[in-house]
Order: C-alpha cells, then structure tokens, then sequence
C-alpha cells in the first residue's frame, strides 16, 4: 500500500457508506435490477482487478459451447468506440476492448458483444443474434441487471475478506457484497495448496449455506506462440527476450519466465495500457518480445512487419472439484 493511499484512509467510511447504501437500494428494491427470458451468468469479483476473469470466461466458454450457443458481454475497457459493437472480422482491441478480442480470436463458434450499458448489451445480443445464455464478464457491481448466476472470483494472494474498500483498499464495494454470489473462486492458487490451506481459506471466506467455494490455479505453457508458429519456451534459453506486461498482476507471469531459467529485461505498463507509437517503434529495436496473450491482442497489429520477434504465453485455467463446479454450472443453464 503506497503512501499516498494511507493518506486517504479518512475517504474509507464515506465510499463505503455510499457503496453500502447503493447496494441496500436494489437489496430493497428501491433501485430496479431488469431480468431477462434467458440464462445470464456474471462472472466478477469485489476487488478492482487481477483475479483472473478472462481465463473464467474463457473456462465456462468452452463447458458451453458445444451444447448452447454462446454469447459473451463486457464493457469493451478503453476501447475507442461507444455504445453497443457486435464482433466481427473487422473488430480489433481498440474497437471492442483487448479481452472482447480475445475471445473473438479463440472461440468462433461463439457471439462477442461490448456494451457499456448490460441491460442495453443484453438486449441487443438478443434481439441480433438471440443467444441460448449470455456471460457477462466483470459485471458483479452492475446491479441494473439481475443475473441468475453469479461466479465471484477472489485472488489466493488477496482475498476480498482481508481488503477494506477504495480508495485505500482495493475493493469496489464492502465485503457484505459477496452475498450475492451464488459460487466463490479462489482464484490463481498456488499447485501445492494443501487441503488443510483450503479449509482455513474457506473459514476466513465464511461462506453462506447455499455457497460453494472452488480452488483454481493457472498454468503456463511450455511454449510461446503467434499467429504464424511456436516456440518451445526451452528454445528462448541464451537468447536476449524482453517482457512486456501491461495487465494487472504481472508477478506470477514474470516469476514463471524467471523459474524457467530465462534470461530478460521486463518493461512493465498499466493494465489494459495503450501502446503509444514512440512505445511500439521502442519495441520494434528489441531482439523478442514475449507478451501475455492479453497483451499480445493489442500488440500484432502494430507489429505486422515485425511479427515474427512478437511472441505470448498461453495459459490454462484449472479448477480443483471440476466436475461439482461444471454440473452447477450447467443444471443453471438447463433449468432456466
């Protein structure tokens, strides 16, 4: 926690206290939620970023899909565009937002929509395209809209419950928030996480009767890739790679580089940053660029001429109990 936030300690008391009240209005109904004739599963979490929200919605795309037709809604961060955008061979990072993209690229079979708006997005995805169900991706403070399943996710290095709000702690709303939610995510967990570990996570966690909490880890591939081919992430050995993170959280990623006996200069940007045209001609000199995939997304159409030094990490989201996790899941799409 920086110094300057320490300072703004006395700020505490009055966002929660507006947040709090806010939440009470549509607990009471006095601010109205819309619910739609159709499955809607929000995918988000309490804190302001870096719990691992992409590679969730990445996880239930690919449960879904092959039985619904799937569609996805974000708010299109820092994208360049307004109002509703329906994905298509035109869209790109600064149309529909780099995560929007990058469920475009991977899933084809699938419908990918940005709207600020939910309630608006919604009904413009169905309206177009009338999906079988709908995700919402970080959506969990966007009480407009009344989804009937909600998957809270909580980093294992952060958990909501050992954090107070904005500005000085990290979360959008108070702790009482996850309530709402119908599944709890510890999210990017070590692998040798022992049972005993989990158990006192969950007690700290102190979820509600109808709640289940899950346990996910992220694991990286042992190979780089780009549009065009692979590497082996062996064959980088000796040779001069430069990182560059512009998400959240880049430590798990720079410490996995580390531990696999790479050698790298790591130039680290804001999340969700955009690349200026001096930053992309500073990168163009490098000798390999290696980029998470989130950032490889706003990367290669800068680097068109140049996109064989542009290189990203493939990640897997894994989640322990899978199969409990998956039927939940799934029994919510089919009975509603």
């Amino acid at each position: 926690m920086t110094f300057i936030r320490k300072l703004l300690i006395p700020f505490v008391p009055i966002y929660y206290v507006v947040t709090w009240m806010r939440n009470k209005c549509y607990d009471l109904g006095w601010k109205s939620s819309k619910s739609f004739d159709l499955p809607i599963i929000c995918v988000g979490n309490l804190s302001t970023g870096g719990t691992g929200k992409t590679p969730t919605i990445e996880y239930l795309i690919r449960l879904l899909k092959a039985d619904y037709k799937v569609a996805t809604l974000s708010r299109g961060y820092k994208r360049e565009t307004q109002g509703f955008i329906l994905a298509d061979d035109n869209a790109s990072a600064r149309t529909i937002g780099d995560e929007p993209y990058q469920f475009y690229r991977k899933f084809k079979d699938i419908v990918v929509g940005v709207d600020a708006n939910r309630q608006h997005g919604i009904s413009e995805l169905i309206a177009r395209q009338n999906p079988d169900l709908i995700l919402l991706d970080d959506a969990f403070q966007h009480r407009k809209v009344s989804a009937g399943f909600n998957i809270l996710l909580t980093s294992y290095a952060n958990l909501y419950c050992d954090d107070i709000v904005l500005p000085t702690g990290n979360l959008r709303e108070p702790r009482s928030g996850a309530q709402r939610a119908n599944l709890i995510v510890v999210t990017k967990c070590p692998t040798s996480l022992l049972d005993k570990d989990k158990e006192r996570i969950i007690k700290k966690l102190k979820p509600l009767a109808h709640q289940t909490v899950f346990f996910s880890v992220i694991s990286y591939a042992r190979e780089v890739r780009n549009s065009n081919s692979s590497l082996q992430l062996g064959a980088l050995k000796g040779k001069t790679i430069t990182v560059v993170t512009g998400i959240a959280n880049p430590k798990p990623f720079v410490d996995y580089l580390d531990g696999s006996g790479l050698t790298f200069e790591h130039i680290n940007f804001q999340d969700h940053h955009d690349f200026s045209n001096s930053e992309i001609e500073m990168l163009k000199k490098k000798s390999i660029i290696l980029t998470t995939e989130k950032d490889y997304v706003r990367l290669k159409d800068k680097f068109k001429s140049n996109s064989s030094q542009l290189y990203y990490l493939p990640i897997t989201f894994q989640i322990g109990q899978h199969e409990v996790f998956n039927k939940q899941v799934k029994s919510f799409v089919k009975t509603n």
